[in-house]
Formats: structure tokens, C-alpha cells, sequence
């Protein structure tokens, strides 16, 4: 860090603020040991988030975890087991719900800045994701059932993305307004 102050890269006032104490963290590919604690209570967290029975994670998904190449670290440990509690159905999360993958080797297509102006990428996306989930309620008359079915998702995994999305029909909207 300190090389990119002397190339003015960053600001040495701003260093020297941040630069109290030093915590040299390895990353978490480093850390597999850490990594089936840190599931757990990642699992646990998001299972009392969207009011669901806890999760457990296979062996295999457990071992695929521990043997992953993270390229990032606990986040996107936390991102890999949302989407895999998204995607499985009953209370065991397989290998295939992590839909981990080799980074180097995909290809993804990314919307350039100015499609997406200056926004973060993260709400980008969780926008689109609002947009389609909101389209698909909309053509379903708020069935679903039918919307999940549309998705490819189950209904659980609808359920869960509207909490997320905080996302509520009009008809949710005016049944808690009467009950005020």
C-alpha cells in the first residue's frame, strides 16, 4: 500500500489514518480449516434472515468448499452459499447448489459503464433482478406458484427473493393496511 502513496496513487494522509494497526489476514483459500465455521455461521445468519430451517451442507459440498480457489474471501463465501440456499430445496445444500466454477476459465459478458451509469454493480443487478421478479408477478396476476415456475426457481426460493427484494403485491400492501 504504502508504494502506491509514494506513487501518488493514494492519498498519505488517508494512509496513515487507516494504517493504525496492521492485521495481516491470510486469504481464505488459505484458510480451509476456517471455512466449514464460517459456513455455518454464515448458514445460520441467513436461515434466521429469511425465517427458514437451518441449512446443512453435504460432505461433498462441504469438501468442493474447502478445495475451491476463492478469488475473493468470506463474502464471496457468503455470496456462493445465498445463491446455493436460493437454489436447494430441501434442508441439505449439494455440491450442484454452489454452481462453483473456475473463474479463469468462464467467460462473462459484463454491462459497460455507461449502461449502467455510475451505479455500484451489486444494486445493478439486484435491480434487474427486482425488475424481472415485479414483470413476472405482473403477467402471473401475483400468482406465485406460477411466477416461480416462469423463473425456473422454486416457490422457496421466490419467497426468499422477495423478502430480499423486499417485494409485496399491492394486495399485501392494502390487506396491512387494513389491519392497521
Amino acid at each position: 500500500m504504502y508504494q502506491r502513496v509514494n506513487q501518488h496513487l493514494f492519498r498519505q494522509d488517508l494512509y496513515y489514518r487507516l494504517n493504525v494497526i496492521q492485521l495481516n489476514v491470510p486469504s481464505l483459500r488459505e484458510r480451509s480449516s476456517d471455512i466449514e465455521l464460517l459456513s455455518k455461521h454464515i448458514l445460520i445468519r441467513l436461515a434466521q434472515q429469511s425465517q427458514l430451517p437451518l441449512p446443512q451442507l453435504s460432505a461433498n459440498a462441504l469438501q468442493a468448499l474447502q478445495h475451491y480457489p476463492f478469488a475473493g474471501n468470506v463474502r464471496e463465501l457468503e455470496n456462493i452459499l445465498e445463491r446455493a440456499l436460493t437454489l436447494c430445496e430441501g434442508n441439505t445444500i449439494e455440491i450442484e447448489h454452489l454452481q462453483l466454477s473456475d473463474l479463469n476459465n468462464s467467460s462473462v459478458t459484463t454491462p459497460s459503464l455507461n449502461q449502467r451509469g455510475l451505479q455500484p454493480l451489486e444494486d445493478y443487478l439486484l435491480a434487474i433482478e427486482k425488475e424481472i421478479i415485479v414483470k413476472t408477478l405482473t403477467d402471473t396476476n401475483w400468482n406465485r406458484t406460477l411466477a416461480a415456475k416462469q423463473l425456473g426457481m422454486t416457490l422457496r426460493a421466490l419467497r426468499y427473493r422477495l423478502q430480499k427484494l423486499n417485494i409485496s403485491s399491492a394486495q399485501d400492501d392494502d390487506s396491512n393496511q387494513e389491519a392497521d
